[in-house]
């Protein structure tokens, strides 16, 4: 069994218990003991940002929220294809995550706060989409497992009709979400069209390239009426 070395603690707004741990090589962040995410796996939320940002011209100087900063490893691919006047809206509701990817975490993406672009929103993403009037060309919401929350029970409020609503009118005309999850959900896609998106989803390697291993699910979804 792989050696756990503690690094760091906190709680999430549940109360429960959040660790950062370094094993065989890795860093590791658990919620209740349970993986919430790995530097060892990062191909999913890289491979988010190409359909969030495909319709938008190469080094757009665009608007991007982002939900769920994780590792940075979206943050970073996110910037990658933008230009250098862009904003991104970075939206975290864990402030530890945010205080380990200025410390340990932030090797892995190559340190993507640091990039003058970027801004912390340290919050719930939900309260922000609410005072945001079609202020985004894309969302990249990646805050929880899927469309069945288990990080933090409030964030199911996303996946209601009423979160979706927020996305919508968050978004500018032909804007697009990318959603990550651990699973395939075809109620959500239903759900996604009849909040006023085309709704489709893509299957993709949790470890990029690597061959085997878990498969993690994007939704995208664009904004059809204005």
């Amino acid at each position: 069994m792989a050696r756990r070395i503690l690094i760091a603690e906190s709680v999430t707004p549940d109360q429960d218990r959040l660790t950062l741990t370094f094993e065989n090589g890795h860093h590791v962040v658990r919620v209740r003991d349970e993986v919430l995410m790995s530097s060892r796996v990062s191909g999913s939320e890289e491979a988010m940002a190409a359909p969030a940002l495909s319709d938008l011209a190469p080094g757009s100087d665009a608007r991007v929220l982002i939900g769920g900063l994780g590792m940075g490893f979206t943050l970073r691919a996110v910037l990658e294809e933008l230009g250098s006047a862009a904003q991104v809206h970075v939206s975290e509701l864990l402030e530890p995550i945010i205080d380990w990817n200025h410390g340990p975490l932030g090797c892995h993406a190559g340190r993507p706060l640091d990039d003058p672009r970027v801004e912390i929103l340290v919050g719930d993403v939900m309260t922000h989409l609410a005072a945001a009037v079609q202020a985004y060309d894309a969302i990249v919401l990646d805050i929880d497992n899927g469309p069945e929350a288990f990080t933090v029970a409030g964030n199911n409020r996303l996946y209601a009709p009423s979160g979706l609503a927020m996305v919508h009118a968050a978004l500018r005309a032909g804007g697009v979400m990318v959603l990550w999850s651990a699973f395939r959900s075809g109620s959500f896609e239903r759900r996604l069209r009849a909040a006023g998106f085309s709704a489709t989803s893509v299957t993709v390697r949790a470890r990029g390239a690597v061959a085997k291993g878990a498969r993690h699910t994007l939704f995208r979804a664009k904004r059809l009426r204005a």
